[in-house]
């Protein structure tokens, strides 16, 4: 019996060794990030939680006023995006490839991307793989029931996520988003 004991004190210490070792290297790692990384992590932890949806947990959404085409929408936008000085550089209607592939009318969803080319060039030169994040893109979705939303992915986790970004780099990623959110509100209410 005694001999059982000691295995299961020694299977215990080890075990308290190891989870000592790993939260120390857990905090030489995380005290590297930047310092709002733990609040966006929190955030999307409770977000997945919450809508056990990997994408909704990700995105920013906005519900656009009653009474908004999707005309009255996508004027805003670009008016709010030229006043910003951030360049529309494409839009894809995804609705209407749809309605020609299947031959049936299909809910209005049409991307519209956002670039400041020279912020995304500086984002490129400090990771290639930030790419994958450009350009901004909000979407305009008619839900199920014809209620319209807009959409865009939230950039907290590029922006927070890892080792802070150089600081000049931060504050226009941070502009950017203040940017894109802002084209998302006053859109939203048709605004311009």
């Amino acid at each position: 019996m005694s001999t059982i004991r000691n295995l299961l004190a020694l299977v215990g210490l080890l075990s308290m060794i190891a989870g000592g070792v790993v939260g120390v290297k857990y905090v030489q790692v995380i005290d590297r990030f930047d310092p709002g990384a733990a609040e966006v992590y929190r955030e999307l932890v409770a977000n997945i939680l919450e809508t056990r949806n990997a994408a909704e947990a990700t995105a920013w959404k906005v519900p656009v006023e009653e009474g908004l085409t999707p005309e009255d929408v996508e004027q805003s936008m670009k008016v709010v995006a030229n006043e910003l000085n951030i360049s529309n550089v494409g839009e894809l209607p995804l609705y209407k490839d749809v309605e020609a592939k299947s031959g049936e009318a299909y809910r209005f969803v049409k991307i519209y991307m956002f670039c400041n080319s020279l912020t995304a060039a500086r984002m490129i030169d400090y990771s290639d793989a930030f790419s994958a994040y450009l350009p901004c893109r909000i979407t305009l979705v008619e839900d199920k029931q014809g209620k319209l939303w807009l959409y865009a992915l939230n950039m907290d986790l590029m922006i927070h996520g890892g080792e802070p970004l150089p600081p000049e780099l931060k504050e226009e990623a941070l502009h950017v988003k203040r940017v894109i959110l802002e084209i998302m509100r006053r859109g939203a209410i048709g605004d311009f």
